[in-house]
């Protein structure tokens, strides 16, 4: 079996491997897709070094079909069509005692801290597993894990009906943001400076705005009568995307830390005080934003398949993330793993 090894300065090894069989608690998955995701190219950039060092599996945007299972395994059984959540938690500490597994302590989480799935098989802890429905297809199941992210987003943000809401960053996390905001009710603007990412969003039914060209505080202004937005998601990674955060927000207004910033920003601390606004972080996703984000795929309320701009095999991931980097016209990456053409 292949599996393709982050080694570090941007690079890939595509390497012949042999996959143990399964753990007494675990499943072995054949992947089908796997999607490059942000995390991913944070890695790529070096970002991570630190955590995954040079030889390392990445990938966690994952489908695939079960090829075999541990001997403890009840409920999932071999040809299932599964994904598998990547956090791993302890258990015992603190935040886990609290409820909070999903931001343990001790967290770790695959295709980070252990092996993921840029590979032909892979792996994963049974109690970790999703059922892809039948409505959804091998491709459409890579994007589920994403969709969780942006249901947990939203509910972080507790968007209700008729709250206006800004977007800062309209890549593939927040495009889907907007999306699950929009299903909760929420009037959506998104601010993204790149062209092609506006033109997707728009063909979704979604404003947009071109930070470079128009005062992102005055169209806030204009669209809300002067009150500023209910909950503003910082989607960007961006020091210009941190100011516009505090810019935007309504008095009282609730702001969603939702991309990684790898360099401290500045933050207005004093717009922070003088507007009671709220700064919420949210990473990640628990095992119910799961489930509503596959509700949502299966129903047809949100469509992903015109956010899958390019789909790479598994030899060529050295390249797929070249092209993926700094791309104005590109969206979500789909690495193929397996035999799969759906």
């Amino acid at each position: 079996m292949k599996a393709a090894y982050y080694v570090g300065n941007k690079s890939f090894r595509v390497e012949e491997i042999t996959t143990p069989p399964p753990g007494p608690d675990d499943v072995q998955i054949e992947i089908a897709y796997c999607g490059i995701c942000g995390s991913d190219m944070h890695v790529y950039h070096g970002d991570m070094d630190w955590r995954v060092g040079d030889h390392r599996i990445i990938g966690h945007e994952m489908s695939g079909a079960i090829a075999a299972v541990g001997a403890n395994v009840t409920g999932f059984a071999v040809g299932d069509r599964v994904v598998a959540r990547p956090t791993v938690s302890c258990g015992a500490c603190a935040a886990c005692q609290r409820g909070y597994g999903h931001v343990c302590q001790n967290l770790s989480i695959l295709g980070m801290d252990a092996d993921g799935a840029f590979q032909q098989t892979w792996n994963a802890p049974a109690a970790n597993l999703h059922r892809i429905p039948d409505a959804l297809t091998m491709r459409q199941g890579a994007l589920i894990e994403p969709v969780a992210v942006a249901v947990h987003c939203v509910n972080r943000g507790a968007v209700e009906a008729g709250e206006d809401v800004v977007v800062i960053g309209g890549g593939p996390i927040g495009l889907l943001v907007a999306l699950v905001a929009r299903e909760r009710g929420g009037n959506i603007l998104i601010s993204e400076p790149g062209a092609f990412r506006r033109e997707i969003a728009e063909a979704y039914g979604l404003d947009t705005v071109d930070p470079r060209s128009a005062d992102i505080k005055a169209a806030v202004g204009e669209r809300t009568g002067g009150k500023g937005a209910d909950v503003a998601f910082e989607v960007s990674s961006t020091q210009a995307g941190v100011d516009a955060m505090t810019d935007v927000a309504a008095v009282r207004g609730r702001i969603v830390m939702v991309a990684i910033h790898t360099k401290k920003p500045a933050v207005d601390m004093f717009r922070l005080f003088a507007t009671e606004l709220e700064i919420i972080g949210a990473r990640v996703y628990e095992a119910s934003d799961f489930d509503v984000a596959i509700e949502l795929l299966a129903s047809g309320r949100i469509d992903c398949e015109r956010m899958i701009t390019s789909v790479a095999a598994l030899d060529d991931i050295g390249s797929a993330f070249a092209d993926l980097d700094g791309n104005a016209a590109a969206m979500k990456t789909l690495v193929r793993c397996g035999v799969w053409n759906e």
